[in-house]
């Protein structure tokens, strides 16, 4: 894609990222890059057990040995009443275990020394007498009368967290009665884990002199984390500064507090020096946030022309030793109840149990928006059960129960308010641009061959842009999302906002929309995010939320500098301000064209020579609460062959078409695309973290949990549509997670419909080769 030079008018032209000189040079500086005078660092015991009640805790070995300057127990935090801390989700985690461990990996004690070296050294001189117990990580089994309670802190003696649902169960059920097509699936969407490439960590530097605390942390949410770490640690919260330099990937991961931030804190204000705490890859995958674990069982009810009725979903969702979902506070199963899709269900009732176990806790937006990607691969799986029960084509079952774009804004059945769409025209696109027609025929010929070629759709509505007040908070925090802009006297600006990127492009998305704003060129625009001492207060970047909440808050804070600049104008041009007009790029006077002051004329003007009784200078703060949500969407078809030799799949083609609204620009549009298929690619067939009757984690690294390569990576093929947002100040959706939600279902629908002649109707994921193989074998192909 050729990229556009920098110009005015910069909005939906695929300027080249303004951050990528540093990144791509090295020249980035993330949070192990931070050296300060003095620095000790900190390494974190963990427990090999999953269930295990602690005896005794000897750490008098590791505070002899060389360069340890302190080592953290329960007991010692408990003393200091931080041994336990709030979850987003509401409930408690244990900082350092205290009493047992509930999971393999969990954090016991922390170590303090004068290198990482002697840290880790220090380590394996801490003595811990535990005692097994029984374990359980079947969230099935652990739901059963019989099942050890783990949570012994809870006064509910069960490991039964939430019941939680959404919908009209009576006239679900109703519907269900009379339905002459009634079809079920079991589904299950593995445990999975962000993996980003930099892991989480900290530098905690306490100074005793001012009493103030600066905390570098790699974070998706500087602002969310600066509130918390007050409660935690009784700090004040103005005297918390928080800064979150590059960030190396988040998905989610980085959204929580996780306990090792809390560590290094005590061990900075104990000892007085600043106090680094990096995580292994280990330590990353087996302890903070993972995403998914859902067992879902959704019916669709339907009419024999293949019209759907109903839908009745209910889902047990493991998450893990404490409640520690990323969600907000009124969803504790997320957005999950976006189950019913891009379709026009009469009724639809849906149910979450969430459940304690002995595996790592949390739960984050993996690349979704709180539970969207389960909910999307749930019913796309879904209606290709329904159409194969009809022996209906896929794509004619999805074409005939679209919600219509004139059905816009659609109320869901399950409350939601969708913004706008044209879901017949995105999947015919689709359609039309893969050779649909072409390549059913292709597969009738290879089948006549026995070869085995699958095609999969997946058409899917996303739910995204976390932020109206009146329904979105965490921890009682509205998620509305902010902008602050300052325009210099010769026409530069520096705009600040709440979001934080970690490599999506905010840089150059968030300076075009301000440049379009105000007339000027995206070079004339310096973004700055993660530092709480500067940035108004926002809630992060997560959940696709920066586009739809700081974006609308940047056009908007643009406009409310542009009111006072045509004020100035007006003064400028000596007429009435009313007959002054903006044309993109300057003020004009109304019919007289040749008369204009530039955006940079008026800037010098707002600090020389304002209206009388005007305050000078040239600056604006703008909160934004959208009034809704927004609903990206598309169509993703996937083409695969079947090795029948060894199992293994091999996606032939796969094209993406995507309708995220309004673009900004279209080169990060694309990036973003190609990023979320890859890492939807890996979840259908590569990545599970899966454990054994006894707890252990059994990929607890990269050998064993999957990353996909250049080499593993298939060509992506896209396109998109547009109906930009009727809500959004610039008519933008986001786009970051759709193709990780959409993509999933692509993958395993076209997978079983290769092996679909075997009477297959359901594979899980992640599609190993070993398993195709089995059923392969199992149906008496072998060659």
């Amino acid at each position: 894609m050729a990229l556009q030079q920098t110009e005015l008018r910069p909005m939906g032209k695929s300027i080249g990222r303004k951050e990528d000189p540093r990144l791509i040079r090295g020249k980035g500086r993330y949070i192990d890059d931070i050296m300060l005078p003095n620095m000790l660092y900190m390494c974190v015991l963990r427990s090999p057990y999953a269930h295990a009640r602690i005896r005794r805790i000897d750490a008098s070995a590791a505070l002899a040995a060389p360069g340890v300057k302190l080592v953290i127990t329960g007991e010692d935090l408990a003393g200091m009443n931080l041994a336990w801390m709030p979850t987003m989700a509401g409930d408690t985690q244990m900082v350092l275990a205290t009493g047992k461990v509930l999971f393999q990996y969990q954090e016991v004690a922390a170590v303090v020394a004068e290198t990482r070296a002697q840290a880790e050294d220090a380590l394996q001189l801490i003595e811990v007498d535990y005692e097994p117990l029984p374990v359980v990580v079947d969230p099935f089994k652990a739901l059963e009368p019989d099942a050890p309670i783990l949570r012994e802190d809870k006064e509910k003696k069960s490991n039964h967290i939430f019941h939680w649902e959404a919908g009209d169960r009576e006239q679900t059920e109703a519907l269900f009665r009379d339905a002459p097509v009634i079809v079920k699936q079991d589904v299950r969407f593995p445990r999975v884990h962000p993996s980003p490439l930099e892991p989480c960590g900290c530098v905690a530097d306490y100074n005793s002199a001012t009493g103030r605390l600066t905390f570098y942390v790699t974070s998706q949410a500087p602002h969310a984390h600066r509130t918390v770490l007050a409660m935690v640690s009784g700090l004040p919260e103005h005297q918390i500064h928080v800064i979150s330099p590059d960030v190396g990937g988040g998905f989610g991961n980085k959204v929580p507090v996780y306990p090792g931030y809390v560590c290094a804190i005590v061990a900075s204000l104990k000892l007085g020096v600043p106090v680094k705490w990096i995580e292994t890859r280990t330590e990353n995958i087996t302890s903070t946030n993972f995403a998914r674990d859902y067992h879902m069982t959704a019916e669709i009810a339907a009419r024999e022309d293949g019209r759907v009725l109903a839908l009745r979903v209910k889902t047990v969702a493991d998450h893990g030793a404490f409640d520690a979902a990323a969600d907000p506070s009124k969803f504790p199963a997320g957005l999950f109840s976006i189950v019913t899709g891009s379709y026009d269900f009469r009724s639809a009732f849906v149910e979450v149990d969430g459940v304690y176990t002995n595996k790592a806790p949390g739960g984050v937006a993996y690349r979704c928006s709180f539970r969207v990607t389960e909910a999307s691969y749930l019913i796309e799986r879904v209606m290709d059960v329904l159409a194969r029960r009809l022996q209906m084509d896929p794509a004619e079952l999805r074409l005939r129960n679209f919600i219509r774009k004139d059905q816009f804004p659609y109320h869901s059945p399950t409350g939601w308010v969708y913004d706008s769409g044209d879901y017949e025209k995105t999947l015919n696109l689709a359609l039309q641009r893969i050779g649909y027609a072409e390549l059913r025929k292709e597969q009738a010929e290879k089948r006549a061959r026995g070869e085995f070629m699958g095609i999969g759709i997946s058409t899917f509505t996303e739910i995204v842009g976390a932020g109206p007040g009146h329904t979105f908070d965490i921890m009682g925090i509205k998620m509305f999302d902010s902008a602050q802009i300052r325009v210099h006297p010769t026409g530069k600006v520096i705009a600040r906002l709440g979001v934080r990127h970690q490599g999506q492009g905010h840089e150059t998305t968030f300076a075009q929309i301000i440049a379009e704003e105000l007339g000027l060129s995206a070079d004339d625009v310096l973004i700055e995010e993660g530092d709480t001492d500067t940035a108004p207060y926002g809630l992060g970047t997560y959940a696709s939320r920066s586009t739809p909440t700081a974006g609308g808050a940047a056009a908007l804070c643009g406009r409310r500098i542009r009111e006072k600049a045509r004020k100035i104008a007006a003064h400028l041009l000596e007429v009435g301000e009313d007959d002054v007009i903006w044309d993109g790029l300057a003020f004009t006077v109304k019919g007289l064209p040749g008369r204009s002051v530039s955006m940079k004329d008026v800037a010098f003007a707002a600090y020389t020579n304002v209206p009388e009784g005007m305050e000078p200078g040239l600056e604006a703060t703008y909160y934004y609460d959208p009034p809704n949500l927004t609903f990206p969407n598309g169509a993703y078809i996937a083409v695969v062959d079947i090795d029948k030799g060894t199992g293994a799949v091999k996606v032939r083609r796969f094209m993406a078409v995507d309708d995220c609204g309004n673009v900004i620009n279209p080169m990060i549009v694309e990036g973003q695309v190609h990023g979320g298929l890859t890492e939807g690619f890996a979840i259908a067939f590569m990545q599970d973290i899966p454990y054994d009757a006894d707890g252990n984690c059994l990929a607890p690294n990269w050998m064993d949990y999957l990353v996909p390569t250049s080499l593993d990576t298939p060509h992506w093929e896209t396109d998109r549509t547009v109906t930009p947002s009727p809500h959004h100040p610039i008519g933008a959706k986001g786009v970051g997670e759709s193709p990780n939600v959409g993509s999933p279902a692509a993958f395993v629908n076209a997978v079983v419909d290769a092996l679909s002649p075997l009477g297959v109707e359901h594979i899980d994921m992640p599609i190993f080769p070993w398993k195709v193989w089995s059923i392969l074998r199992e149906h008496g192909i072998d060659e």
